[in-house]
Parts: C-alpha cells; structure tokens; sequence
C-alpha cells in the first residue's frame, strides 16, 4: 500500500503545477519543495507538518489527516506571501485531486496564518488543510 500522506502530496504537486497564476506568483515556477533547496531565495513554499490518523470504517480503510503548506516571502514582502497562500487556497480548498491508490472523499482549507519569523524577519504564512482519504 502506498502512503496516503504521499499520495496527496504528489496530488497537491501536480495541481498547483498546472496552476499559471501561482506559477506567475511564484517567480514563473512551481516552487513547493518538502526541504528548502540550498541558497534558494523566497518566494517558496514547503510542505510542513503532517499528521495522519486512522479513519477507518467496516468497511473502508481510511485517513484523516491534517497537513500544512507553509509560504515563505522576502522582507517586505507579506502581500506576496499571502497572495501564494491564497491561490494555494483557491486551487486545493474542495479540490477534486486524483491519488493513485487512495479516493480523496474530503480536502478543506482550515487555517491561514501569517507571521514574521523573528530571526530573519522573512514573512511566514502557514496554510493548513484537512483530508480523509480511503484507499482504493
């Protein structure tokens, strides 16, 4: 069995590559990555925190689970980090993702948060999201 947390990773990957307003956002590339590539410069978003629990029923075996997408902007730069966030939002809240293996019954948009990280005063903004999932 593949991992469900995988599987809708590469689901979310692949709709916000066919996505040409956040590609135009984002510097002219999707630029979602699980670890921030080495010296690379915001804008860019990285998968965060994921948290997948049993959602099983009699009958069907399944996953909720709760993960975030976290944008990353320059200083001075919160109208675009929230921009990112916000077409992010747009393309995944109620999406109807294709998983290979797993039916995505449920994918919701729960949380928009941003902050200014202390240390390198870079915007932050925290996406997060709810999905069950059964698999297939």
């Amino acid at each position: 069995m593949t991992s469900p947390v995988l599987v809708l990773r590469r689901a979310i990957l692949d709709a916000a590559a066919l996505d040409a307003d956040l590609r135009a956002l984002m510097g002219g590339a999707l630029r979602l990555y699980d670890e921030p590539p080495r010296g690379s410069e915001p804008v860019y978003a990285l998968f965060s925190d994921v948290r997948a629990t049993d959602w099983s029923t009699d009958h069907d075996r399944g996953h909720e689970q709760d993960l975030g997408i976290v944008v990353w902007s320059e200083r001075g730069g919160a109208r675009t980090a929230l921009a990112v966030a916000e077409r992010f939002d747009a393309i995944l809240d109620q999406a109807s993702l294709a998983l290979d293996g797993h039916r995505l019954i449920n994918l919701r948009v729960t949380e928009l948060v941003s902050e200014r990280d202390k240390d390198t005063q870079l915007t932050r903004v925290t996406l997060r999201l709810r999905a069950v999932t059964e698999v297939a």
